[in-house]
């Protein structure tokens, strides 16, 4: 059983929308396959799925109602694939308990499937960051846009530290001298974790060899959602850099997905988006990434589908040059087909240009922002 923990920086980049319809991808291939709604402070995944009031769920079972886990995996209408709804409606599920989220990754770990695919919430909170390293290769989704990217690249962060802490024991050296760099946040956070760890090594050379076995065993996935021409394909390179040199991790690049207005539709009607159209570039992406996973099923440590990280980004851009050109190839057939007319052509690039303008200006804002933090003597 493969737990694939789907996350990411921030809200509003598709996370929920490529969990629903990833798991649902892996059944249709024949693989068991199990969706939880993790994301406990905002639970809508059952939505999504077309089910209206699933009932049950992890908010009853870690409530004061005494149920088994067994009666919260409920049955769907897609092959091999069962649900766990969450409950957004009893206060404070969010901030769960120790004993209570202890509870809950020994029940997700001892489901009966080939696949266990976990929605998290967005940000980087303890749970959240708990949750996604039950799977050694957890998936990260961020898009294009310059927050989003920071966004994803504190939450691997976060990530790494949280395994420090889990790797070094209570009262130990190591463990002593992270919880003192916790007190200066200013010196933690220009602190690389190479050099972090050169100092661990020297103190405490056992917590050092535990941490170096469990991040030996980290190898966490990018898709790079909502993309608009394959340049954007780059952008991840210096999420990459940034990783390699300060965090001392090498994520792998599991995919590309275009922006796609079918993604609102098929929200609107409830449908799964590949149900709603599995021919489109968005639900070919989709299938695309499960094939992927399907071939890294046994795999356990290490770059899985590549010799080495880097081709797992080579292949990445190569998708996005050919999603783009299958798109073109889309509109040009509407267009001599007469579904789409020229008129309706020209208002979808007025509409993308004032976007892109929109965009432009972000950028140039936090391009500002980020040279006055470095000026103060910032590093990610």
């Amino acid at each position: 059983m493969q737990i694939l923990p789907i996350a990411s920086g921030k809200g509003g980049v598709g996370k929920s929308l490529i969990a629903a319809n990833l798991a649902i991808a892996l059944g249709q291939a024949g693989k068991r396959t199990v969706l939880v709604d993790l994301d406990l402070g905002g639970s809508n995944l059952h939505l999504m799925l077309g089910m209206r009031s699933p009932g049950g769920g992890i908010g009853p079972f870690l409530g004061k109602r005494r149920m088994r886990f067994e009666d919260a995996v409920l049955d769907t209408e897609y092959p091999n694939l069962r649900f766990v709804p969450g409950d957004a409606e009893i206060p404070g599920l969010a901030n769960l308990g120790a004993g209570q989220k202890r509870k809950l990754v020994n029940r997700i770990a001892k489901i009966e499937a080939e696949f266990v695919v976990l929605d998290l919430g967005a940000g980087t909170n303890y749970n959240i960051v708990d949750f996604f390293l039950m799977g050694s290769h957890g998936i990260i989704i961020t898009t294009p846009t310059p927050t989003a990217i920071v966004n994803a690249y504190l939450f691997l962060k976060n990530a790494v530290f949280r395994l420090m802490h889990n790797a070094f024991p209570p009262k130990s050296p190591a463990a002593n001298y992270l919880n003192d760099l916790r007190k200066d946040s200013s010196t933690l956070s220009r602190l690389s974790v190479p050099g972090l760890l050169a100092e661990v090594g020297k103190i405490d050379p056992q917590s050092y060899e535990a941490y170096r076995a469990k991040a030996g065993r980290f190898v966490p996935r990018i898709i790079l959602n909502m993309l608009e021409d394959p340049q954007d394909a780059d952008k991840l390179g210096r999420l990459r850099s940034s990783c390699r040199q300060y965090l001392d991790l090498d994520p792998e690049h599991l995919g590309i997905i275009y922006r796609d207005d079918l993604q609102d539709k098929a929200l609107a009607s409830r449908i799964p988006l590949i149900r709603y159209k599995p021919g489109s570039v968005l639900a070919q992406a989709i299938y695309r990434i499960a094939d992927k996973l399907i071939q890294l099923q046994h795999e356990e440590t290490g770059p899985l589908l590549y010799d080495s990280t880097d081709d797992s980004f080579a292949e990445a851009e190569a998708e996005a040059e050919t999603d783009f050109n299958t798109k073109l190839e889309y509109v040009s057939e509407l267009l001599h087909s007469g579904t789409l007319t020229t008129g309706d052509l020209i208002e979808t690039i007025k509409n993308q240009q004032i976007e892109i303008s929109q965009l432009r200006k972000q950028n140039m804002l936090y391009k500002s922002k980020l040279v006055r933090a470095m000026s103060q003597g910032f590093k990610p």
